[in-house]
């Protein structure tokens, strides 16, 4: 007898309440094929998500206000309220009251995460800048959950469809790029690159490419030694472990030609290096994507955007393309967890 299969439960952080975050969520979360793959279980406020159902005519969009995930109904759109109270929406407005929020809707999805409640957890957009205090200091969602998770790494790869862009270093400034990419620093991205790529997208025997960190990839010392120096001889010790590794390519060039295609993955050396062409490649429809560790999270590719919050002309496609990247690594994992 077919047994029906319980559809996995995918969290949403609903971020900053006074940018874009509700607004892409709720429409994400409209595309009838959502139930099919994944339990939606939206951490926020109902009252917020009224708010926005009726600032933008989205009167389609109905949840169940639950307790706990244990009381998750499936086939159906779910809020947990994360505080009694909520905070006052004020479309485009920079709120110490919504970074709070952002916040505490962040540690309560991880904990779930973290337990084993929910099986992904996409993160909505949130601002650094009223999450940021004397007691914290919020670099970003991908090192919070890094360091929630007890992970000693990880790696922000970036995903569209058959392009993957992966970070050497993330969240750094430029002046402290050179210091902080290392032989092995290297070695350890590209291996978590690589095992994303068989573990996570199903990828046999896969072929990554590595982009030099200066002008024309140094062009053999002339414009820089790191090429020489630091990441030729991490991209031979990887070749020495039958790792296929390749470059060190110049940036411009590399992807001027269109060489991206031939690869499953590329890892660029800093954050402008491999986001610029990225998101010109594919804005609307990347994903942020957190490989190497324990757990599965995802983002949209942007920020709050309060200058178009609550208008009503925000687009879903990010949001849409992180949840259904969640549920398709949830599937790759364990092929039970989804499916009628």
């Amino acid at each position: 007898m077919h047994q029906r299969k319980i559809k996995p439960i995918i969290g949403i952080s609903i971020g900053d309440l006074n940018g874009i975050g509700a607004e892409v969520t709720m429409k994400a979360l409209l595309d009838n094929r959502t139930y099919k793959s994944f339990t939606p279980l939206i951490y926020a406020h109902g009252k917020a998500l009224t708010f926005y159902r009726k600032q933008l005519g989205l009167e389609d969009f109905n949840f169940s206000q639950i307790k706990h995930v244990s009381e998750v109904q499936h086939k159906r759109i779910n809020v947990i309220n994360i505080s009694e109270e909520c905070p006052e929406v004020i479309p485009g407005v920079e709120t110490q009251e919504a970074g709070k929020f952002a916040l505490a809707a962040l540690k309560a999805a991880v904990t779930d995460l973290r337990e084993g409640n929910i099986q992904a957890l996409v993160t909505a957009p949130l601002n650094k800048h009223n999450i940021n205090s004397d007691e914290l200091h919020f670099i970003g969602h991908t090192e919070y959950i890094t360091d929630a998770v007890g992970a000693k790494e990880s790696l922000m790869l970036m995903v569209a469809e058959q392009l993957r862009v992966g970070l050497v270093t993330g969240h750094v400034p430029l002046a402290k790029v050179a210091e902080q990419v290392s032989k092995e620093q290297i070695i350890q991205k590209a291996n978590i690159l690589l095992q994303s790529l068989e573990d996570d997208f199903g990828i046999t025997k896969p072929k990554i490419a590595v982009l030099g960190l200066n002008p024309h990839a140094g062009e053999d010392g002339l414009l820089g030694e790191e090429e020489e120096k630091i990441i030729k001889p991490a991209i031979n010790s990887l070749k020495d472990q039958n790792k296929m590794v390749f470059g060190p390519y110049p940036a411009d060039g590399f992807f001027g030609m269109g060489h991206q295609t031939k690869f499953d993955g590329v890892l660029a050396m800093y954050h402008d290096q491999g986001l610029v062409p990225f998101k010109s490649m594919t804005f609307g429809t990347g994903v942020n994507f957190t490989a190497g560790l324990s757990v599965i999270r995802t983002s949209p590719d942007h920020g709050t955007a309060y200058n178009i919050a609550g208008k009503n002309v925000a687009d879903e496609g990010s949001m849409r393309a992180a949840l259904f990247l969640a549920a398709d690594i949830i599937q790759q994992h364990d092929p039970q967890e989804s499916g009628d």
